[in-house]
């Protein structure tokens, strides 16, 4: 049985909805801009991909919003949306459908304010909520509650490739007898110092202060990626599920693979990346010629993109089209690998690739699209992801009229 796609939510620093995530993303429309949150008056990095004017009152009912933090927002709304674009009855029989919503900070600015309090006032001034609100599995479990959801549910904090170990999870799910799961990442990392403060120690974000040269991978002038937040979420079924209530299917998800090359790494040499992605085409049962289009990874440091770009010519010697569309908003962490996943499937619908903004001189051996979108048949996609500690994923999605 194939795993489908047949829900996209989405919110992103172009704003709610898959609708305007798509229009930013084939307009190769520089979303980076200065931090607003905060002032980051004495902070390296001043740069980051924000959601604009994200009021969470026109969204979401106000007891959710009390009680959750922008992470789990995110996830709400854009869950909400994939819920509508299913169209399933997910009231019918709540205990069919579960859900699996990956972060990799979970609700720092929640958590930041709270401990505030605690330091300043005392115990007696730290809310309610705190023991639940910064949690990761926050956002699955507000997912589920406000959809009145009560099959499988859990979360995985893996960073990027999240939610690929999601998807890929959940098709597990669904041969066990789940008959549907919401599946997504979603990530807040640019609401408080403290958080911005932790990611700095990684060393590879950008300390760029131009939004149009900040985030340039796979270019000379590479130095680090520029930080965002912002997060997507797909409901997924078994294709005879989806074929028997006349469901449209978005993309099926054809293979899925993981791998783990070492604490404290992000896949030195490009290994784990290269076997992750051998092992999702296997499964996937497609070979180099097979694949239309790769969503790289595009870490932004010079050594990980040599890596990655060797990775990508072993495994397509004849050469294959790659993007890289987060460079014109930044890597959202957990949520960074749901939105490649939304705009591949976007891409596939659509018939076209998105550019990599803000790259206009690719290396060479790389067929890296850039500068204006290229329409072009697409069949199938390979979405490539590398997170802290060294994990990778891949995925591959195919268009629904040739799985």
């Amino acid at each position: 049985m194939d795993t489908v796609i047949t829900g996209l939510g989405a919110v992103s620093p172009a704003g709610v909805g898959t609708a305007a995530y798509w229009a930013a993303l084939v307009e190769g429309r520089t979303l980076i801009a200065p931090i607003p949150h905060f002032d980051t008056a004495g902070f390296p990095v001043r740069l980051g991909g924000t959601v604009p004017g994200f009021d969470p009152h026109e969204h979401l009912d106000g007891r959710y919003v009390v009680q959750t933090d922008a992470f789990s927002w995110f996830a709400m709304v854009a869950a909400a949306e994939a819920l509508r674009d299913s169209g399933a009855d997910t009231a019918a029989d709540p205990y069919s459908t579960g859900v699996l919503v990956c972060s990799g900070a979970g609700g720092v600015e929640f958590g930041q304010r709270e401990l505030a309090a605690l330091c300043r006032s005392g115990p007696d001034h730290v809310g309610p909520y705190q023991s639940i609100a910064w949690f990761y599995a926050a956002s699955t479990g507000q997912v589920s509650i406000s959809n009145g959801l009560k099959g499988m549910c859990g979360v995985l904090v893996t960073e990027e490739p999240g939610m690929l170990d999601a998807l890929g999870q959940s098709g597990q799910e669904l041969r066990r007898g789940t008959s549907a799961m919401l599946v997504g990442g979603s990530e807040a990392p640019l609401g408080s110092p403290f958080s911005l403060a932790c990611q700095l120690e990684t060393g590879l974000l950008s300390t760029g202060e131009d939004p149009g040269t900040a985030y340039v991978p796979f270019s000379e002038e590479a130095r680090g990626y520029v930080p965002a937040e912002g997060g997507a979420v797909a409901f997924v079924e078994g294709s005879s599920d989806a074929r028997a209530r006349g469901a449209r299917v978005r993309a099926v998800v054809a293979g899925h693979a993981s791998t783990f090359s070492g604490v404290g790494s992000m896949d030195p040499g490009g290994e784990g990346l290269l076997n992750a992605a051998l092992g999702a085409m296997a499964r996937a049962g497609v070979g180099p010629d097979d694949v239309d289009v790769v969503f790289a990874d595009a870490m932004g440091t010079p050594k990980a993109d040599a890596d990655e770009a060797a990775a990508i010519r072993r495994l397509f010697p004849r050469g294959v089209a790659v993007t890289a569309p987060k460079t014109g908003f930044g890597r959202a962490y957990a949520g960074a690998g749901a939105l490649d996943v939304a705009a591949a499937v976007l891409s596939l619908e659509h018939q076209v690739v998105p550019p990599t903004p803000h790259v206009s001189d690719p290396p060479v051996g790389l067929d890296l699209v850039v500068r204006v979108a290229r329409p072009t048949p697409l069949r199938t996609a390979l979405v490539l992801s590398r997170g802290a500690g060294g994990g990778n994923s891949a995925i591959v999605l195919k268009h629904p009229d040739h799985a």
